[in-house]
């Protein structure tokens, strides 16, 4: 199987895109698909414990703690965020503080609640500075999100934020134009809506939201939309 980074690149110049890479950023290494594959047999502890334990990147060395992921195993729904924050480090849960208060509400407009959910996030661990996550951090911690949706099975995923969808659906849209369609991954309906924290700078983008909610909501029912 085709490493996410390279079939990300693969299709970016397939539509003509040219990609980027800086100097000092490696090409992902062959050892990296490896090690995707041998996480594709791990339980949930086992899963949580090679988490807690990575070192493939240079965010180990100045991470707290992992953020490995919360909330209910079995969900229908599994939220994915970009990356920890400065308190989802210290706390070693995402989304937390001010955006997780949001989050917990848009949850709870549509009938959920935190603990029926699983949220996790593109990256475990916190770049400094909260920057954006570079293409190969992205690409080391591929595999771990890959086995979380696997064992969680979700019924929709929500991709909250312009990160997170990019790196899930392998493209460089706008989140106005992600969202604006229902995607697929392995599968399974992949809504695109914006991010909690952008929603608390930008509240008039709220209804939008909710309309994305709605349409989630939706396909996690079997509803066509």
């Amino acid at each position: 199987m085709m490493h996410p980074e390279h079939q990300r690149r693969a299709y970016l110049k397939a539509m003509g895109i040219d990609v980027w890479l800086p100097r000092d950023e490696p090409e992902p290494s062959a050892a990296v698909a490896g090690d995707a594959t041998a996480t594709a047999s791990l339980d949930w502890d086992e899963l949580a414990a090679r988490v807690a334990g990575c070192t493939r990147c240079e965010l180990s060395q100045s991470r707290t703690q992992t953020v490995f992921g919360v909330g209910k195993r079995t969900a229908d729904w599994m939220i994915i965020g970009e990356a920890p924050g400065g308190e989802e480090d210290r706390r070693g849960e995402p989304f937390v503080g001010r955006a997780g208060q949001m989050l917990d509400e848009m949850l709870r407009a549509i009938g959920l609640s935190r603990n029926a959910v699983f949220i996790a996030n593109i990256l475990k661990c916190r770049p400094p500075n909260n920057r954006d996550p570079k293409p190969s951090e992205a690409a080391e911690c591929r595999g771990y999100l890959e086995r979380q949706i696997e064992l969680v099975q979700p019924k929709i995923i929500l991709a909250v934020g312009k990160i997170a969808a990019q790196n899930l659906l392998g493209c460089d849209d706008t989140v106005g134009r992600m969202r604006s369609r229902t995607h697929e991954l392995h599968g399974i309906p992949l809504v695109v809506t914006y991010h909690p924290a952008y929603l608390l700078r930008s509240p008039s983008h709220k209804r939008d939201s909710w309309r994305d909610l709605c349409i989630a909501k939706r396909l996690a029912a079997g509803i066509d939309t």
